[in-house]
């Protein structure tokens, strides 16, 4: 019986990929919410989308460590692709609930 373990390279991938993935979520709303005018300006809305791409950071980072501990190992194709339609997901949600409050139609 063989021992799976993630290694360092693993720790590096999930450390690196989750924070991007927060980041990238909060990237998103925030150029949608500047283009519609959503709040007095930037800085209006940095604590609410600080927060909550820094839990989507955290989910993001829990996920991709997860994948590559039981994946990563014997199909690091299969780790990659899953760990990025994961993130995919998670930012399209994340997205999709952080909507512009008068819709999209700015």
């Amino acid at each position: 019986m063989t021992r799976v373990t993630r290694g360092p390279r693993g720790c590096v991938a999930a450390l690196v990929a989750g924070p991007a993935t927060g980041l990238l979520g909060a990237l998103l709303p925030a150029a949608a919410w500047r283009a519609c005018g959503v709040g007095v300006n930037g800085a209006a809305n940095s604590f609410a989308l600080t927060f909550c791409g820094g839990l989507l950071a955290i989910v993001a980072t829990v996920w991709w460590g997860a994948l590559i501990r039981y994946t990563g190992r014997q199909n690091p194709a299969v780790a990659l692709l899953g760990g990025t339609a994961g993130a995919a997901l998670m930012v399209w949600i994340f997205v999709a609930v952080l909507r512009v409050p008068d819709g999209y139609h700015c």
